[in-house]
């Protein structure tokens, strides 16, 4: 009975430290997340069969409990902090060229807009981006419909 009991707790934290290690640090479903599923129902099944229904139930229940607390327990720890990306970015693009271009402004596309491309209008090179998803090829006239936040707005000019 000794030996079962044993056997069953192993295959229970083997599979609780596989579930953890996919969780934290293997993330998607991969082959420790399923041995460690495998080990808990395994174990927990074990038990159920060698030792008895109240074993059983003893042993699912302590199973959640102790599979929630290490859960819990890594959640806090600091030792996720060491692997966890914390930086902030605290610069942003700069798109001042876009206030020189106004709707109506006419240019030139620089490369394939397909449907979004690099376009010269007023000497400024920004991203521009066809109005209706068309596909424009290289130094094709365009005229500048709206000015966005990131890019211009186009279409053909014929």
């Amino acid at each position: 009975m000794t030996f079962n009991i044993t056997i069953v707790a192993v295959v229970i934290l083997l599979g609780i430290l596989f579930l953890l290690i996919e969780i934290f640090l293997l993330p998607g479903i991969s082959i420790a997340g399923i041995a460690g599923a495998l080990l808990i129902v395994g174990g927990i099944v074990y038990a159920y069969l060698y030792l008895g229904t109240a074993a059983g139930n003893i042993t699912l229940f302590s199973s959640g409990i102790v599979l929630g607390g290490a859960f819990i327990w890594l959640l806090r720890s600091k030792s996720l902090r060491k692997i966890a990306l914390d930086t902030e970015i605290k610069e942003s693009v700069d798109n001042s060229d876009l206030k020189k271009i106004q709707p109506g402004d006419t240019g030139v596309t620089l490369s394939r807009l397909n449907p979004i491309g690099r376009v010269l209008i007023n000497d400024v090179v920004v991203e521009g981006k066809t109005a209706n998803g068309e596909l424009l090829g290289t130094d094709v006239p365009i005229k500048a419909l709206r000015v966005d936040s990131h890019q211009v707005v186009v279409i053909e000019n014929n």
